[in-house]
């Protein structure tokens, strides 16, 4: 019989923790093996229950989910799953910081003007593709300096490069953003080559990710416009809006509200396959 995956609650409210619980425990392929009430005993119940996957709340008294992130994603990583119902610009940027620091994904609370039975389907299956992500250990998570830009390779310089290549795609879905982070922090100065970003995150969650990247790295960051010229667009990352297909036509940015693939809206594979068009 294929084991449980066991999952750790973490929630400060104690009514939100309970509907968790029931919703899990309603799984068969599910086990709640421990709950806490706030940062620190999320992190003492992380290191003594060795969970398969952590459900995480931001907003935690004691510590915060962001401080319990980083230590766990330091110490004994374990796939972190973020629930939360954090939406402002300051609360949102926390959230970013949790998944720069190892966290998987993102899910926002249901808030009531949801099919309840929608929701509970996008938690469960949020939990269980959380829980088969291979995580690592972000040892930088301890003291969080800003990450010097890696050793270049020698080669062509990005000016002759760019007479080569018009642009770069990057597609990032579940556990992906943190490493979008880092290859935009290590990108040089002087890169030139304008990149086309797709991340798959929840609308909630992606209002304002393209700001909180643009402060992370050198790069210039924002969210594409319809008819933004991409070719020429040195040092810029155009990444895709909430709940809008990206591609590229012609040279310039095109943005649609057609038919999610796979369940997404931005889809990296719709970006994709409009620049190998291209």
């Amino acid at each position: 019989m294929k084991p449980r995956i066991r999952v750790l609650i973490a929630e400060d409210s104690r009514t939100v923790r309970g509907y968790l619980r029931d919703v899990l425990a309603a799984d068969p392929e599910l086990e709640v093996v421990g709950e806490a009430e706030d940062g620190r005993a999320a992190i003492e119940r992380c290191r003594e229950l060795r969970p398969d996957v952590v459900t995480l709340d931001m907003m935690l008294p004691v510590m915060s989910g962001l401080a319990a992130t980083e230590y766990i994603m330091a110490h004994f990583p374990t796939p972190i799953l973020i629930v939360s119902s954090s939406t402002n610009r300051g609360e949102l940027f926390k959230t970013y910081d949790a998944l720069a620091a190892g966290a998987v994904d993102v899910l926002e609370k249901p808030q009531g003007d949801e099919a309840e039975k929608e929701w509970k389907r996008r938690f469960i299956s949020a939990v269980k593709l959380v829980s088969r992500i291979k995580v690592i250990t972000h040892l930088r998570a301890r003291l969080r300096p800003y990450p010097a830009p890696l050793e270049r390779v020698p080669g062509p310089s990005p000016e002759r490069s760019a007479e080569r290549i018009r642009a770069i795609g990057i597609g990032a879905s579940t556990g992906g953003p943190g490493a979008v982070v880092d290859v935009l922090r290590a990108l040089p100065p002087d890169y030139a080559i304008p990149i086309l970003l797709v991340i798959h995150i929840g609308r909630a969650f992606g209002a304002a990710f393209a700001d909180w990247l643009d402060g992370e790295t050198i790069l210039q960051v924002a969210y594409g416009h319809d008819g933004d010229v991409v070719t020429g667009a040195s040092g810029r990352v155009f990444m895709a809006p909430p709940d809008l297909h990206m591609t590229v036509r012609d040279g310039r940015i095109r943005l649609s509200a057609d038919t999610p693939r796979h369940s997404c809206r931005p889809s990296v594979d719709v970006l994709f396959e409009s620049i190998a068009s291209e």
